[in-house]
């Protein structure tokens, strides 16, 4: 059955011909009875205007509307009066109710009105001109004027209901149209947080590689050992950036993540291990902590360690030989404070930060993220000073 529903709305021509055929039913017995005293031809004309455009009322309501009442009209000028042998009455005359209840329906208001008015004075020149007056015709007047009233409620409890269903559907693709966009903006922000990771993790490993690369090679000959500790580093440092690649990789790839190689990601509990892979570097760091750093939320775990592992990867690029950095981490009622700073003398940082360097524009968009500040600038005494301050819970 809903089918069939569903099927009619889709076709409504289809349902609109049912009508118009019943109409045509009952109008045939009334165009039988009248052939002795109006033309054949006449009747079937007047009946074809009256209900053929019921076939098209969705379609064209108003053009529907106006050719039915066209309809009336010639029967009115045609068939005759009751006592001259004619028919003021046919069973087609009903299709003046449809195309009323069309024009409330579908077109509005304003225009039902209008064909309302037309239909009464219409009604009241039949009554008066072709029947005659009297209790009889104001009867009459009174059961069409039921039947008009009838049409045009139900198309206002239709059109109401057409326009509450057009308001659901307009919210609904609005709601489906702003869905669409969060997903869009989830997704975006989603890539831009793995771009920076991806950015981290091949920054910092490609900055220890190259170190300890021109180290080896010049260790090479006149210390074999310092040269193969260095390769160590290397190949170290190369299987963990390769593993963070292919775990960060495999999120992009894989929808249902189901061959994703899934690794925890680093945290506050982990920086002495970066402190250490950078003094394998070549690098002298000194980390410095307060607090019980590994109970951090993960978010903000992972912030302090990419903080300190950009900045710290800035300074071995940049700081130039014989550079150190001091790394202070502390817990501090309700915020973590993070401090990188080297003596160096290479390589200006604020060219980097001039010339619109990642690691700087990362490391202040984690902070902007978890709810903190980040500040990067040269040091009054010389070298370069990072220092971030982060809450426990973003505001």
């Amino acid at each position: 059955m809903r089918r069939l529903s569903l099927w009619m709305r889709a076709h409504p021509v289809f349902g609109d011909s049912l009508i118009a055929g019943v109409l045509f039913v009952f109008d045939l017995g009334v165009v039988a009875a009248a052939s002795d005293f109006v033309p054949p031809a006449t009747l079937l004309f007047v009946g074809a205007v009256l209900i053929v455009p019921i076939v098209f009322r969705r379609r064209y309501p108003l053009g529907a509307a106006y050719t039915t009442l066209a309809g009336g009209v010639l029967q009115l000028l045609t068939h005759g009066s009751v006592d001259g042998g004619g028919i003021p009455f046919r069973g087609g005359d009903f299709a003046l109710a449809v195309a009323l209840y069309t024009v409330v329906a579908y077109v509005g208001r304003r225009q039902g009105l209008l064909y309302a008015i037309w239909l009464a004075v219409g009604t009241f020149t039949w009554a008066y001109w072709r029947i005659g007056g009297g209790i009889d015709t104001a009867f009459i007047v009174f059961v069409i004027a039921v039947v008009f009233g009838f049409s045009w409620a139900l198309g206002e409890f239709v059109g109401a209901r057409r326009a509450y269903h057009s308001e659901l559907e307009q919210r609904l693709k609005l709601l489906e149209t702003e869905r669409d966009q969060q997903a869009r903006i989830a997704v975006g922000a989603e890539r831009s947080r793995i771009a920076r990771e991806l950015h981290d993790v091949v920054a910092h490993a490609v900055s220890v590689m190259v170190v300890q690369a021109d180290g080896a090679g010049y260790a090479i000959k006149t210390n074999p050992e310092l040269a193969e500790a260095a390769m160590r580093t290397i190949s170290d440092t190369g299987r963990q950036a390769l593993t963070e690649l292919r775990r960060l990789l495999g999120v992009l790839r894989s929808e249902d993540q189901s061959s994703t190689q899934w690794a925890p990601q680093p945290g506050a509990g982990e920086l002495h291990e970066l402190a250490e892979s950078l003094r394998a570097a070549g690098l002298p760091v000194r980390l410095e902590t307060a607090g019980d750093l590994s109970a951090l939320p993960a978010g903000l775990g992972l912030g302090v360690y990419r903080i300190v592992q950009e900045a710290l990867t800035n300074t071995l690029k940049h700081a130039g030989s014989g550079a150190s950095a001091t790394v202070r981490v502390a817990q501090a009622g309700d915020h973590v404070d993070v401090e990188v700073a080297d003596d160096g003398f290479g390589t200006p940082h604020d060219l980097v930060a001039v010339s619109g360097g990642n690691g700087l524009i990362g490391m202040r968009e984690r902070a902007g993220v978890l709810g903190g500040t980040l500040e990067a600038g040269p040091n009054p005494g010389g070298g370069w000073r990072v220092r971030a301050v982060l809450p426990l819970v973003p505001s």
